[in-house]
């Protein structure tokens, strides 16, 4: 799971202005999908689905009190699931969309306000979010990912709360709070394996990409000791089960093998019936006959007689009259 802050810049990520540029952008691939007959998706929040881009922008640029002209007044997070986790969330475009929202409602928004330490829930962030299906200068078979425009001031707009500040659960000073950002990876991605009961590998999880990025060179080692070790307990699994297959396959054959078909009907007789006794009894002999031949081996035709040559015989004839004379 692959999760962001989009960085401020002059463009569609702009945010100490409006929002309508971010929302403008956020639809251009609805109009590409429904000329081609595909199927997308609306903007949604916590609890509404296919909500108009207006009310989206409305909704973002009224939550702005106490902020100054300069200020951040949203900010735009992508959330990105890897191929094979967006396998797990569905086999339709439908059901995946279906099961992002689900993700995004139960697992990622509750962990962003429980990251901000103020004692929020998910009923706290105002936020909209929107499903992307395609990704641009991108090979994989599956890119389906989801925008977030979350607002910089809570849904009573008395609180600021900003995921990008460098500041970690204070307790003094200005700033309260503050935000893991690091923390709130983890417990997405857990969640996420949870919810989807994903069997994530060591090596695609956001606890070895961080350390080996950034940890010291002792725990860099001790991860990359764990994925040895994990990855030769799954050859040793795969080598136990193809074993095992070949072993319950071997058995089956073997039955198979003892087992004798017979192309016959059933012999039935009637009581009392003494024609039906003797026909039973010639069937019966037929099958015998027909069993015991098929286990005959096949006729082994005899070796070839070659012919002597005449010379050879007329000297043996001679040698045999010569011997009787003597």
């Amino acid at each position: 799971m692959h999760i962001d802050f989009a960085p401020p810049s002059n463009g569609t990520y702009n945010n100490a202005g409006s929002s309508r540029q971010l929302a403008n952008y956020l639809e251009h691939e609805d109009l590409e999908r429904m000329e081609k007959g595909l199927y997308t998706e609306g903007f949604f929040n916590l609890i509404e689905d296919n909500i108009y881009k207006s009310k989206v922008i409305k909704d973002i640029d009224s939550n702005i009190g106490q902020l100054l002209k300069t200020d951040a007044k949203f900010y735009a997070i992508h959330v990105s699931p890897s191929e094979s986790e967006l396998r797990a969330m569905g086999n339709t475009e439908q059901e995946k969309a279906e099961a992002m929202k689900r993700y995004i409602r139960e697992v990622f928004i509750p962990e962003y306000a429980k990251n901000f330490n103020k004692e929020l829930s998910e009923a706290d962030i105002k936020f909209y979010g929107k499903i992307h299906f395609d990704r641009n200068r991108s090979d994989n078979e599956l890119n389906m990912h989801c925008h977030l425009i979350v607002s910089r001031k809570d849904q009573t707009g008395k609180k600021k709360l900003s995921p990008l500040t460098n500041h970690k659960n204070t307790k003094n000073g200005i700033i309260k709070g503050g935000f893991d950002r690091v923390n709130l990876f983890l417990q997405a991605e857990k969640r996420f394996d949870k919810l989807f009961d994903y069997p994530r590998q060591l090596s695609e999880s956001f606890e070895y990409a961080n350390t080996i990025k950034n940890g010291s060179i002792t725990k860099q080692l001790e991860l990359q000791e764990l994925e040895i070790q994990s990855h030769e307990r799954k050859i040793r699994i795969n080598q136990d089960n193809n074993n095992e297959n070949l072993f319950t396959f071997n058995l089956e054959n073997k039955q198979a093998n003892n087992i004798v078909f017979s192309t016959n009907p059933p012999i039935t007789a009637q009581k009392g019936s003494k024609t039906s006794i003797n026909s039973l009894k010639k069937q019966g002999a037929s099958q015998v006959l027909d069993l015991l031949v098929s286990f005959i081996p096949p006729k082994i035709e005899s070796a070839p007689v070659f012919a002597l040559p005449e010379e050879f015989v007329l000297k043996s004839r001679k040698k045999k009259r010569k011997r009787r004379k003597l």
